[in-house]
């Protein structure tokens, strides 16, 4: 096979990084629902999104830019990464959140509110991409856990302290877990996961296949987050039943078909180191 242009920049991670490989799987974008769901039951962590932007006008937006910034810093160079992660701080440093009950006003670049959005985010990518029927044994996924401390540096977070692996993730969710509520805020969220605004050509495309993918998304969330939104799901077999059938499906689409669609970043990658930087599962066992 031939061998990557030794001359380009491969990036924060690198074609032989276990996040070079996951990040090419189409289930991304259920994992990346299932993160939003999750993030919107930290209280001071929501209250970020919906105190500073019309989410209900901008959540597309806010959920292309997070796939942007993934796409970016995984696949794009060191400099265009480092780059995203500069912009992202700086706006954090410019919003704040209020505080309803207290009247107390904190900045969103709090380090347990950018951990917590971290944690929730890499555990599910993580989550569903396993749960789906994605290759990745356990010592991938510390290695996974280990490697995104990339990405917690790039919004702000010391990646010493960042959970970096499976164990030290789970023991993150414990201590977090009493901090957790579904406000306002977060129903919010979950309504509009459920039926997001769209044009009237699209309603039926809603019906038919968004709200299986949100259902879903929602479906593979820890039972905790289940009680706390209060509506149940699916017993858990069923549900994983479901994401390795939706895996399959969409592993079924040829990837340069998948990889066409804006912003390219990965067909950009393998133009820039050559076509054995194409990310693929087998890849995970070299």
């Amino acid at each position: 096979m031939a061998a990557t242009r030794s001359n380009a920049d491969p990036g924060l991670f690198g074609p032989d990084s276990v996040t070079w490989q996951a990040h090419g799987d189409p289930m991304m974008w259920i994992a990346g629902i299932r993160a939003l769901y999750l993030q919107a039951l930290h209280p001071r962590a929501v209250r970020g999104v919906t105190q500073n932007s019309d989410f209900r006008r901008d959540a597309w937006g806010r959920l292309m830019r997070t796939a942007g910034f993934v796409g970016t810093t995984t696949y794009g160079t060191t400099e265009a990464a480092e780059r995203a992660g500069a912009r992202v701080r700086k706006i954090h440093t410019l919003l704040g959140a209020t505080d309803p009950g207290t009247g107390e006003r904190y900045g969103v670049d709090e380090p347990a509110l950018l951990m917590w959005v971290h944690c929730a985010e890499i555990g599910s990518y993580l989550h569903v991409l396993r749960r789906s029927g994605y290759p990745l044994t356990d010592a991938h996924a510390d290695r996974y856990l280990a490697e995104h401390r990339h990405s917690a540096r790039l919004v702000g977070l010391d990646p010493e302290a960042v959970p970096a692996d499976r164990s030290e993730l789970a023991a993150y969710f414990d201590r977090v877990r009493p901090e957790l509520a579904a406000g306002a805020e977060a129903h919010e969220v979950d309504d509009f996961l459920r039926n997001p605004p769209v044009p009237s050509l699209l309603v039926p495309a809603r019906a038919l296949l968004w709200r299986r993918v949100a259902h879903l998304a929602y479906d593979s969330l820890p039972p905790y987050a289940h009680e706390l939104y209060g509506r149940p799901a699916p017993p858990p077999a069923t549900v994983t039943r479901r994401l390795r059938a939706t895996g399959t499906l969409l592993r079924a689409i040829p990837a340069r078909l998948r990889w066409q669609l804006p912003p390219r970043h990965i067909l950009s990658a393998m133009a820039r180191l050559g076509p054995a930087a194409r990310p693929a599962p087998y890849k995970l066992g070299r």
